[in-house]
């Protein structure tokens, strides 16, 4: 595991009519990467945003783009993503028949591969495919919709995770989503996440985006 925590806004919580200026300020602050949430509205209810998206921020920020693909037949729409300027691609084990041909195709085509599992799939969903990604997401909420309440359920699932990469002598990062902020970040981390995506407790705090970004730093180094 990298012995630095990297922080991952992610603009779904934004306040999009100052889009940019907010991934600016996030990118001054010192985010590591900025996280961008994908929905199509079947694998979740939602629908959130597109390549377009991904190509405005692409032009605000030179920080690593990173896309949460929560839809159905990713393969389809994984070069778009790419192209719009995508740095890493993840996709879920549940929608992907034949996992490691996706993640071959975004390697293919330029970025680097990871893979997430919702709250109930089990780790064992991936063991095949760790030496292959970049990077586990575990989600710490049910996907689909920001704000939610973290799952503390999820704790060991991350420290499986970590002690499966561990085993294996691989360097593959776990990315936690859902819920993060200064209370339960330390908590994932000591379970061996060392990449935390926040939303809410970012862009929406009454503290602003620096000042949270932050405290989530004061939060892991004090843990």
């Amino acid at each position: 595991m990298s012995a630095v925590v990297r922080i991952a806004p992610s603009i779904l919580a934004a306040d999009f009519t100052r889009l940019g200026e907010q991934i600016g300020e996030a990118s001054a602050a010192g985010a590591d990467q900025i996280h961008i949430d994908v929905m199509d509205g079947r694998f979740v209810p939602n629908i959130t945003m597109g390549p377009m998206i991904v190509e405005a921020a692409r032009r605000v920020t030179e920080l690593p783009l990173d896309i949460h693909l929560m839809i159905v037949e990713p393969e389809k729409h994984i070069p778009a993503f790419i192209a719009a300027g995508a740095n890493n691609i993840t996709v879920h084990v549940e929608v992907c028949d034949h996992l490691h041909r996706v993640v071959q195709q975004i390697q293919e085509n330029g970025a680097t591969a990871s893979v997430v599992l919702n709250p109930h799939t089990p780790p064992l969903m991936i063991e095949e495919i760790l030496p292959y990604i970049s990077m586990v997401l575990v989600m710490t909420v049910n996907p689909g919709y920001g704000g939610q309440t973290f799952i503390s359920e999820m704790l060991p699932k991350i420290r499986t995770i970590r002690e499966m990469i561990t085993a294996r002598g691989l360097t593959v990062d776990v990315q936690v989503d859902g819920g993060i902020d200064d209370h339960t970040a330390p908590q994932v981390v000591a379970h061996g996440a060392n990449v935390l995506v926040a939303g809410t407790s970012i862009f929406r705090s009454p503290d602003g985006i620096a000042a949270s970004i932050a405290a989530l730093r004061r939060a892991v180094v004090q843990a």
